[in-house]
C-alpha cells in the first residue's frame, strides 16, 4: 500500500471511531473551542456537525468561515504520546439548507441517532466544512499534510 493511501486509511479509521471532534473557531482574533458531535463523508471532503445558531461558535463562523477540527484517539495516558493520532482537518464551514441539508443530516444521524431530537429543534443549524487539508500528527511527532484529492 502506498504511503497516501495507508495515511489516508489511518484518518477514516480515527474519523469513523471516534465521535468527537475539537472545533476551533475564531472572532477578532480570540480563538474558541468546542466539543462537537460530527460525521465525515466517505471521501474525507466534508465534515458535518450540527449546532444552535444562538451559540458563540455559530456567531464566530458567520463572522469567519474557517475553522479547524481536530478529532484523536488519545486514552489520557502515558502510551499515548506514542500511540495516539491526531488529525486536524482545515476548512470553511458553512450552513446546510434545502435539499442539501438532508442527505447530509443523513450521514450525521447514522453516527449519532441520539441526536435526533437536538437536530430537528428550529434553532438548529446542520453544518458541512469543506475540507481543504488534512494534518495527521502520529507517534507524537510524525506530520503528514494531505491536500485534495483524497
Amino acid at each position: 500500500m502506498a504511503e497516501r493511501e495507508r495515511l489516508l486509511e489511518v484518518i477514516r479509521h480515527l474519523l469513523d471511531s471516534q465521535p468527537l471532534a475539537v472545533l476551533a473557531t475564531q472572532n477578532q482574533g480570540q480563538p474558541y473551542a468546542n466539543l462537537m458531535a460530527f460525521a465525515a463523508t466517505a471521501d474525507l471532503r466534508q465534515v458535518i456537525f450540527a449546532t444552535r445558531r444562538d451559540t458563540h461558535k455559530f456567531a464566530n463562523l458567520l463572522a469567519d468561515p474557517r475553522v479547524a477540527l481536530l478529532v484523536d484517539s488519545r486514552t489520557n495516558r502515558p502510551e499515548d504520546f506514542r500511540d495516539a493520532a491526531a488529525v486536524t482537518l482545515l476548512g470553511r464551514a458553512r450552513e446546510l439548507i434545502g435539499r442539501e441539508r438532508q442527505p447530509h443530516l443523513e450521514l450525521y444521524l447514522a453516527k449519532h441517532p441520539y441526536l435526533a431530537e437536538f437536530v430537528a429543534q428550529p434553532g438548529c443549524a446542520l453544518l458541512m466544512v469543506a475540507v481543504e487539508r488534512l494534518v495527521l500528527v502520529t507517534h507524537f511527532q510524525e506530520v503528514h499534510q494531505l491536500h485534495p484529492p483524497f
